[in-house]
């Protein structure tokens, strides 16, 4: 098995297992067993746990801003793109499995104790901000809503995540379409 090859298995076994169970409680050894990749070859790959984190959220924020951007920029340029977000958001929140946002939980998990992946979680948060802000100046809304937007968005997130419910995500689209039109 070549190097690509191991890293895509593991990075795929390292994904399913992280977001289902959290980083903290899986282990190697799992990881290496979920992908059938030998522990020699994991180690050479990813030297240390932290190595596959990163990777993991880094593969993870680039699978999820494109899946985001490829619905929001396929519907029509305006507030219906910005509302599209809360739109992606609940169809996210009714995928089998879901179990909130991985980089909320990874922070929540390592953020206090791994330096790295609090960074790489704020990064990811920031390009999401970034894309939001795109999205209300391309709708010639004022930067102002940007904060709010983002906030009713990542809200949503964990209030699906522990509710169970993807009802936060409407209720969220409903709380920007309100802030959209009163500007």
């Amino acid at each position: 098995m070549d190097r690509a090859e191991a890293e895509t298995r593991l990075l795929d076994a390292a994904e399913e297992l992280f977001y289902e169970r959290g980083v903290q409680a899986v282990g190697m050894d799992q990881v290496r067993a979920a992908s059938g990749v030998s522990l020699k070859r994991l180690y050479q790959v990813f030297p240390s746990k932290s190595d596959l984190v990163l990777a993991y959220l880094e593969r993870r924020d680039r699978r999820w801003r494109a899946r985001l951007a490829e619905y929001a920029d396929g519907r029509p340029a305006g507030r219906e793109r910005v509302l599209a977000v809360y739109d992606w958001l609940y169809e996210w929140f009714c995928e089998p499995g879901f179990r909130g946002c991985a980089f909320i939980n990874s922070f929540g998990e390592l953020g206090a104790v791994d330096p790295a992946v609090a960074e790489t979680v704020r990064a990811h948060k920031r390009a999401f901000r970034d894309y939001m802000a795109a999205l209300v100046a391309d709708a010639g809304e004022s930067g102002q809503t940007v904060a709010p937007l983002v906030l009713l968005a990542e809200g949503a997130m964990t209030a699906s995540a522990i509710s169970g419910s993807p009802e936060p995500a409407r209720q969220a689209r409903q709380g920007a379409a309100r802030l959209l039109a009163a500007r």
